[in-house]
């Protein structure tokens, strides 16, 4: 049965690089940057723009983004058998944990340099030791006290670690059920979870503090997937994806200029992840494709970039007493070197990082099949 072009089929088309939904990962990634640096210039850019002290909505898009991504491009493999836990699991650790470590690293090394030359941090209390192992480890979002501070965003790699242990779990069960059902099972699982944050914690479930970050991510996480699951059964024509693409956009750009609104915010931006992932991609933007591998990127080293040149800048206007336009030009100089670090950081450290470890293992002793593994939008 259809209506208005919309039918639940076998499968569609699967989601591409280069398309609307890379476009979308790039634009969040860039205002990832933006709101942690709203209280690095003069004055905070909140003042100008409300929208950069909502920065709890950026981080739960790439959540729900992960969700939606991962059970698109690895759903029906893991559900076939031809990928098993402990290979998953594997394959998302490799993905985050190296970067992770290397940037904790870097940003150690760059505290105790400082103290060596006698530059104390601005902000000393959220470079505190005790605050380090937890988040080094990675269990600061599971009630592990620590992890404040330092590269403080990690908190959400942490908890998408429990996500990922889930995923397969979480993917069999939704497979029972038709993706109407799967859709609606979705949205009152997140509901009944905001409900039970607001009463037993007194905080709603997207605005968790990172010590619950996995009671955050997890609901989220869950509901990109049940997304997914719906996308993946139903056919939405290119018409009807574009245009609930481009009133989900306007709306939430309408919502955000009045308030916060996070829960119609959050549909809004479920609405646009669906519309993204069904709007085929006929011509592939090569430009959006090599931006948005880079946001993994910007996400993992923008706090310790934005660290390293503040501390600079700091120093430069307590000696020179720079004027505020000067401090201005310095403060876009850092979103500037934020994006290019990143994707330094890319090329020359994560990419190659990956490449080795995905690398084909050489098979010796009998022949076996192997199954390809290519993915159309490796994440």
């Amino acid at each position: 049965m259809s209506w208005f072009g919309i039918e639940t089929r076998t499968s569609v088309p699967p989601i591409e690089r280069g398309g609307w939904l890379d476009a979308m990962r790039i634009v969040v990634a860039i205002l990832m940057i933006l709101h942690h640096y709203e209280l690095a210039g003069p004055s905070p850019t909140s003042d100008f723009i409300p929208f950069f002290e909502r920065g709890y909505l950026l981080t739960d898009f790439f959540l729900i983004d992960s969700g939606y991504v991962l059970a698109r491009v690895y759903g029906e493999r893991v559900l076939a058998g031809g990928m098993s836990l402990s290979d998953f699991f594997k394959k998302r650790f490799l993905r985050v944990v190296p970067a992770h470590l290397i940037m904790q690293v870097t940003l150690i090394s760059l505290v105790v340099l400082s103290g060596l030359l006698g530059v104390m941090p601005r902000n000393p209390e959220w470079f505190d030791w005790k605050e380090l192992p937890a988040q080094f480890f990675l269990v600061q979002s599971y009630g592990v006290p620590g992890g404040r501070g330092w590269n403080a965003p990690s908190w959400s790699l942490s908890a998408l670690l429990g996500c990922y242990l889930m995923f397969p779990l979480l993917l069999r069960g939704m497979s029972r059920f038709n993706p109407f059902v799967m859709l609606g099972l979705g949205i009152a699982a997140f509901t009944a979870c905001n409900l039970a944050t607001w009463a037993i914690l007194d905080y709603p479930v997207y605005q968790m503090p990172l010590k619950f970050g996995i009671f955050r991510a997890l609901p989220l996480f869950m509901l990109g997937m049940a997304l997914a699951r719906f996308a993946q059964k139903v056919y939405v024509p290119e018409k009807i994806a574009v245009g609930l693409g481009l009133v989900a956009l306007a709306g939430f750009i309408g919502v955000q200029a009045f308030g916060e609104f996070s829960l119609i915010s959050l549909a809004l931006i479920c609405a646009m992840i669906m519309a993204s992932g069904a709007i085929p991609v006929r011509r592939k933007s090569w430009l959006v494709e090599k931006a948005a591998v880079i946001s993994f990127s910007v996400f993992i080293t923008n706090e310790v970039v934005r660290i390293a040149w503040f501390g600079v800048v700091n120093q430069l206007i307590a000696r020179f007493g720079l004027s505020e336009p000067v401090q201005w030009t310095l403060w876009g100089m850092g979103v500037a070197l934020a994006l290019a670090f990143a994707t330094a950081f890319h090329y020359a450290i994560d990419n190659p990082i990956q490449v080795a470890v995905n690398r084909p293992k050489k098979q010796t002793g009998r022949v076996r099949t192997v199954v390809n593994q290519s993915v159309p939008y490796p994440s």
